[in-house]
């Protein structure tokens, strides 16, 4: 039995096509001279280059997360991409993820799940505002179990693992003062492996995730949210959407031809 069905599979074919289309509209490559690099390997190539470049930073929010959500929608009861989670804190509670996140910098052993429970008795104190970021995508279970996913490049930068784990922390916090009982999950997402065949380097993010807890990296994120085999079958929409797009790639670096 296939993971997505295929209006799934047209449905998420298309918002990969679309999505590269209205790209190479806008799109306009970089005009800084580059005689030696252009002599070497064609302007088109450089131009092609530098438009992989620019994709990069667009993918998370303008393929990753309407592709998400449309995995998830037929397997949780409720599924959102940019979720605001709210902005009151118990003002105990936010002491207490200060506290969690100056700890991890000298002892880094996190666990979340000791982590939440201590976000819980916190819950005490007058109410803070605090200005959070959005969730990437937000999905709740059917028994009502929420998990807030932050999607992160697939190697983000180790200098950033403190401000993760804390934007992980206040969602948390915030969705147990708005209701204690909550069963709240709080992760990274990292889309793909950079490093396959051979295994995620999740060393680089010990000490300040909790890698069971907080941390879903290619087949664990996509099966997650479409089912056993999502993954693989999700790569075919991408090969296919790739085959649509190829003559129209081909095209547009053609005129850098020179």
């Amino acid at each position: 039995m296939m993971a997505l069905s295929k209006k799934q599979q047209i449905y998420i074919e298309a918002i990969i096509v679309e999505t590269l289309r209205k790209k190479f509209l806008k799109y306009s490559p970089e005009s800084s001279n580059m005689p030696f690099h252009f002599r070497l390997l064609g302007q088109d190539r450089m131009a092609l280059f530098s438009f992989i470049q620019s994709l990069n930073t667009t993918f998370g929010t303008s393929i990753f997360e309407p592709v998400a959500v449309a995995l998830a929608q037929d397997r949780f009861k409720k599924v959102e991409a940019q979720y605001i989670v709210g902005n009151s804190i118990y003002k105990n509670c936010q002491q207490t993820i200060q506290e969690i996140n100056n700890k991890l910098t000298t002892e880094p052993k996190p666990n979340k799940l000791e982590e939440i429970d201590k976000l819980r008795k916190s819950l005490t104190g007058t109410i803070n505002i605090l200005k959070s970021t959005k969730v990437d995508l937000f999905v709740e279970t059917i028994s009502g179990d929420q998990y807030l996913f932050d999607l992160k490049t697939a190697k983000p930068n180790k200098g950033e693992f403190q401000k993760f784990k804390q934007t992980l922390l206040e969602w948390a916090g915030i969705a147990l003062t708005q209701d204690s009982n909550k069963n709240i999950h709080t992760l990274i997402a990292i889309p793909y492996n950079p490093y396959y065949p051979a295994p995620y380097q999740r060393w680089t993010m010990a000490g300040m995730l909790d890698l069971s807890q907080e941390l879903f990296v290619a087949e664990e994120f996509w099966d997650f949210l479409g089912g056993e085999g999502a993954y693989s079958e999700l790569l075919n929409c991408f090969e296919k959407a790739g085959v649509i797009l190829r003559p129209e790639i081909d095209e547009y670096f053609a005129k850098f031809i020179k």
